[in-house]
């Protein structure tokens, strides 16, 4: 892919550095049809994709695969649809409002009209960072964080919309709270989001 800045990461790993979330797609999409066995790790962010193989395996054929990636080809938002129901009640819901010159019930409106991309995971276990967030409601992180946050809260951030998977401490704007679970160690699957994945809200 031209305009990619490729960064060993060790001697069994690559970091592609690019401008958008339909380039990360795009690199994505491209090693995963490839179908290169020797890739053990493939862990998108927002701007970034590192790919890392068994230990002796080469690193060439990921090579290959990203010079071949088609950024215009990039699937974002493919994956399966999550509907999250959410008690729209959150700690800065006004606070939200009065920041886009609208009313609480719009912000509602607005937050639960969306739908939502898993762009990718981290900061905690099961934690998405959900892009689609409509502009009035693209908003800083709060001044100072909360030291704690309750699990199943949903709150906002500049491009991002998440939802709090476990009690962490956290900066987000909160609005709303779900019963859903989003990381659960136990279960077969243990993180209901992954990226590519889509999500909705749904008001209760």
């Amino acid at each position: 892919m031209d305009g990619a800045t490729v960064r060993p990461c060790g001697s069994r790993a690559l970091l592609f550095e690019v401008g958008s979330a339909l380039e990360v797609a795009a690199i994505v999409d491209a090693v995963r049809a490839a179908g290169l066995p020797e890739v053990s790790e493939l862990v998108p962010a927002a701007r970034t994709v590192l790919v890392e193989v068994s230990a002796g395996a080469s690193l060439d054929r990921v090579r290959a695969a990203v010079a071949d990636a088609d950024p215009r080809a990039g699937t974002v938002g493919t994956g399966v649809l999550h509907t999250i129901e959410v008690s729209y009640d959150g700690a800065d819901l006004d606070l939200v409002a009065e920041t886009a010159g609208i009313s609480p019930d719009e912000v509602v409106a607005l937050h639960s009209g969306a739908e939502y991309t898993v762009d990718f995971c981290g900061f905690a276990p099961g934690f998405g960072y959900l892009s689609g967030l409509p502009e009035p409601l693209q908003q800083p992180r709060l001044e100072s964080s909360r030291t704690a946050v309750p699990a199943g809260s949903v709150g906002i951030a500049d491009i991002y919309s998440c939802v709090y998977p476990r009690r962490s401490p956290g900066g987000w704007r909160l609005i709303g709270r779900t019963d859903t679970v989003l990381f659960d160690p136990a279960a077969d699957r243990p993180a209901l989001f992954t990226p590519g994945d889509r999500v909705r809200f749904e008001a209760r």
